[in-house]
């Protein structure tokens, strides 16, 4: 390892703090802050709330975006969202998922982030997408797994279709920043943490991950 990939972070974050910016918080923050550039006021969709969607919510609270809506099949999940802030939320297995979301934000989100590795979900992201909104996607699906995309709506409402790899991150740079808004309470991603397990546990820690009960788990020696 290089040592031009060492971040120095604040001293008083405690270890189990600072294990939750690794992979979901730049994934999640940085694909709204950096890819999607989100600003105040816009409106925002969040489909699949693991550790990566989960932060994507934080971060595009901490953008000011508004409305602000997450999706997900579990309903727990639902609900650690709306924790986290003036989040609305639509269950991914409703007939109308789409249509619920763009009645909330009144005929599609301008941003819309998915972040379930599911291509049915960025289908659905698509969707929920406005005429001259941005389609983001973090999700990493079978490697076979390709997308249909009407090339005239493409086009003719100006619509962008965008990969974010790693929340185009430059670590050294985005690290101290969302630790420094965390410390001021503007991105809580320490609500993401569902419990610390000793090492002899980690293979159940990845089953319980593979089934969806829990967000982030920090492992300790």
């Amino acid at each position: 390892m290089s040592r031009r990939s060492l971040v120095k972070i604040d001293p008083e974050l405690s270890f189990e703090e600072a294990a939750l910016f690794g992979c979901a918080v730049l994934t999640g923050v940085g694909a709204v802050v950096n890819t999607a550039g989100v600003k105040a006021g816009q409106s925002v969709v969040v489909i699949g709330l693991g550790g990566v969607g989960l932060a994507s919510v934080l971060g595009a609270l901490a953008c000011g975006a508004s409305p602000v809506i997450a999706v997900d099949l579990s309903e727990d999940k639902l609900a650690l969202a709306r924790s986290l802030g003036p989040v609305q939320t639509v269950n991914a297995a409703d007939p109308d998922a789409v249509d619920q979301v763009r009645a909330l934000t009144n005929g599609g989100a301008e941003v819309a982030f998915e972040m379930a590795g599911s291509v049915r979900a960025l289908e659905n992201a698509w969707k929920m997408t406005r005429r001259g909104g941005t389609t983001v996607t973090a999700g990493l699906p079978p490697p076979a797994a390709a997308l249909a995309v009407n090339i005239v709506s493409l086009v003719g409402e100006e619509r962008t279709l965008k990969g974010s790899y790693i929340g185009t991150c430059v670590p050294s740079r985005d690290i101290p920043r969302y630790v420094a808004l965390y410390r001021q309470g503007r991105l809580p991603v320490d609500r993401l943490m569902s419990g610390v397990i000793p090492l002899d546990e980690i293979n159940a820690g990845f089953d319980r991950l593979h089934a969806g009960e829990v967000v982030r788990l920090i492992v300790r020696p």
